[in-house]
């Protein structure tokens, strides 16, 4: 056993102190100014890992968390309960500016960030392992295991009732069930995706058992794809990536094309543009909009949303494989998933930049570190302006905005 005092928090939510030898040690659920008394768990030579024993004396901004999961049950799914609000903010702004300045080498200091308009009840979709008959969330300090879930409190209302009815049909489920996403639409209505099987699985016991109307019952087999198998038959692909906290990524959505400037007349590349939002809102403003993402679902329902032709096209493909389909742009946003932008698309947009100053680039991103490693590949660009959003209360993961400008 030693004693620790934790000076921040990292990246993946974990407290991080020293040891007497001066290397850095990891502790999950810890605060900053905690004292702690740890357990070495793992040892490398430059960090080690540790879990908390006992806490010897507590952090100003530590506080009881409000889901008795997270330390009950040791739920996975939150790192971040124990801390006040505020010092949640504190800390993401500061692991935003550490990775541009230690990953992309860039002068920045920490990033104003925007607050969510709830810390709890905000997500809209939840996904649920299974092993066994148990159904639930990962514990954190071990990942193979599922513990059953009774209320998850940042996930809306109203998917918690759903599955306060579904959890006691689990012999109506696949045996071999593996997953089970709930999710609401945008139109409020709800979706209950189950994962794993091969043998086929009737939904239809399990919908007249819940004798829900609003709900879509979907099944996705074992190396398959899903599909409606009973229930609600909606348009809206259940498994096409959206935010699941809607209110602030509309907020983050607005406030990107707000950087990118005037683009009325003006031909904009909306790229990994899911289902059409940013489009459409590019569309409002009167730009020429060439909008490609690879999920085929989702820019099926792009398409639908009616759209003007002449002015929106929807391209579904990889982004790299479908560059040199598109017209030269003016202006360019883009919203990868957490592995970010690819090395092929960074060159690209460096040779689109190249000869253009004042050539605005708008990046959403989900990762910090991903961010970063981007921009110091985008170096032809300036970075004019960065913005941090705390998309996720609880969670150690954060959304951040960043303006490239070529000089």
């Amino acid at each position: 056993m030693t004693a620790v005092t934790i000076a921040r928090i990292s990246a993946g939510g974990d407290g991080v102190g020293r040891l007497e030898s001066g290397i850095v040690v990891f502790v999950p659920r810890t605060a900053p100014g905690d004292r702690v008394e740890i357990e070495l768990v793992e040892e490398k030579r430059r960090y080690a890992r540790g879990h908390v024993v006992k806490l010897l004396e507590a952090g100003p901004d530590r506080v009881e968390p409000e889901c008795p999961h997270y330390t009950a049950d040791r739920c996975g799914g939150c790192q971040l309960q124990h801390l006040a609000l505020p010092a949640q903010l504190a800390a993401k702004r500061a692991i935003v500016g550490d990775a541009l300045r230690r990953i992309g080498r860039l002068d920045l200091p920490d990033p104003e960030i925007a607050t969510a308009p709830t810390a709890f009840r905000y997500r809209t979709k939840i996904t649920l392992a299974a092993v066994g008959d148990r159904v639930g969330l990962h514990l954190y300090d071990n990942p193979a295991a599922v513990f059953p879930l009774a209320d998850c409190r940042i996930t809306r209302e109203a998917l918690m009732r759903l599955w306060a009815a579904l959890a006691t049909q689990r012999a109506l489920l696949p045996a071999d069930l593996e997953d089970v996403v709930l999710r609401e639409d945008r139109d409020g209505g709800l979706h209950v995706i189950v994962g794993g099987g091969t043998e086929p699985w009737s939904a239809e016991p399990l919908a007249q058992a819940l004798a829900r109307a609003d709900v879509s019952y979907w099944w996705r087999p074992r190396g398959g794809a899903a599909r409606v198998v009973a229930g609600q038959h909606s348009a809206f692909p259940a498994l096409a990536f959206e935010q699941v906290n809607p209110e602030l990524a509309t907020q983050i959505r607005h406030e990107a094309l707000e950087l990118l400037g005037d683009v009325a007349g003006r031909t904009v590349w909306d790229l990994y543009g899911g289902v059409g939002d940013t489009a459409a809102l590019l569309a409002e403003r009167g730009a020429r909009v060439h909008s490609v993402d690879q999920d085929r679902g989702a820019v099926e329902w792009a398409r639908r949303r009616g759209l003007p032709e002449s002015q929106v096209r929807f391209v579904s493909g990889l982004v790299e494989e479908s560059l040199h389909r598109l017209p030269p742009p003016d202006a360019v946003i883009v919203n990868p998933p957490r592995a970010g932008v690819s090395a092929r698309v960074c060159r690209a947009l460096q040779e689109w930049g190249a000869g253009r100053p004042g050539a605005r680039l708008a990046y959403v991103a989900c990762d910090p570190a991903t961010l970063a490693r981007d921009l110091a590949r985008l170096n032809g660009f300036g970075v004019r302006a960065v913005r941090a959003y705390d998309l996720f209360p609880q969670t150690s993961h954060v959304e951040t905005v960043a303006l490239l400008e070529r000089a």
